[in-house]
């Protein structure tokens, strides 16, 4: 009698579906784990120098470049601090607030809100980096530049709407700074390295486990084809974009550069106006935001700072984000017809 094993099955071509579902749950689990064990190696890093620096008062001393802008939103003085090491990395940034709540130095409207503000220099490092780089080059002075300026725009939008809800919720004595262990600035290399540590670990548990949960969750949801279930045709359709347009505006979704980089010949060569190549961009950011807030942020937010207040983050930066893409979309619409 022959026995029939998975190596039968796949010679000839087929699968028993109970066997199948079995190898794609393995595989989904694989990655999952891939993903987090690198993703969570940084995320240690991060939180040991951050901890690090911390213990022996290093951002103390760094805190006096954005204070001004911390103290006209009624934040404390280690929001400042927080602020600039974000100019580096957000996420390092955000797991120092993390576990200055965990400790209860922070409040969670403190929290909230200096995380937000964390958000806002990748805006103007981007313009930099990717806007002037490669974005103006490829689309050109007027149509890149618009979307330049969008992405400053909501940048600033969120620093202002920090600075309004900051005056309107957190008492000026919140913007004093934290009291801090006078030994702390004292403490040897080892020694701070060992309270570094000490702190840390149940905030990196914490940290890991959702981020593993909420990675392998966004990754189940996209092998069953449900976060590319929104098909922006009928969209195109209704604002009367040329049809040669819905590729870009599909690829977009899926890669802002890539998109970008099909678009950007045909405004150069006439075949799509300067107005509806920015209205397919911003078609293309309403369809992307919400995906990326899902595949990326979700995990990276609610890792950090839990369920409850990761989402609120998540949701107010993205609905930020979009509303400001509506606006332009709606004054292009305006200029057009």
């Amino acid at each position: 009698m022959r026995i029939w094993g998975v190596g039968s099955f796949i010679r000839f071509g087929t699968l028993p579906e109970g066997i199948n579902e079995e190898l794609r749950m393995h595989n989904l689990l694989l990655e999952t784990l891939n993903t987090t064990v690198f993703t969570m190696t940084t995320v240690f890093l991060m939180l040991f120098l951050t901890g690090l620096m911390m213990e022996m008062g290093v951002f103390q001393r760094m805190s006096f470049l954005a204070k001004p802008l911390v103290s006209i939103s009624h934040l404390p003085s280690v929001s400042a601090s927080s602020l600039v090491i974000s100019l580096g990395s957000a996420l390092a940034a955000n797991t120092m607030i993390a576990r200055l709540r965990e400790e209860g130095s922070l409040s969670e409207r403190q929290t909230f809100l200096s995380a937000l503000m964390n958000s806002v220099p990748v805006y103007f490092r981007e313009f930099f980096t990717y806007q002037l780089a490669f974005v103006i080059p490829v689309l050109g002075i007027f149509v890149g530049g618009v979307y330049a300026a969008v992405a400053i725009a909501t940048g600033l939008i969120k620093l202002l709407l920090v600075v309004i809800l900051g005056r309107a919720y957190l008492s000026r004595e919140s913007s004093l700074p934290l009291e801090v262990d006078e030994t702390r600035a004292k403490k040897g290399v080892i020694e701070a390295a060992k309270k570094s540590l000490q702190g840390q670990t149940r905030i990196f548990f914490r940290i890991s486990t959702l981020y593993f949960f909420m990675t392998f969750l966004v990754l189940y949801l996209s092998s069953n084809g449900i976060l590319q279930s929104m098909n922006a045709l009928p969209i195109a359709q209704i604002f009367q974009v040329p049809s040669e347009t819905v590729v870009p505006l599909t690829i977009y979704v899926a890669s802002p550069k890539a998109g970008i980089t099909l678009l950007g010949p045909m405004i150069q060569n006439g075949s799509i106006s300067e107005t509806k190549a920015l209205i397919v961009l911003m078609l293309g950011s309403l369809f992307m935001l919400p995906a990326y807030a899902v595949r990326s942020l979700i995990p990276n937010y609610t890792s950090v700072f839990g369920m409850r207040l990761g989402l609120s983050l998540v949701l107010t930066s993205t609905a930020i984000s979009v509303l400001v893409r509506l606006m332009v979309l709606a004054a292009l619409m305006i200029v057009l017809y």
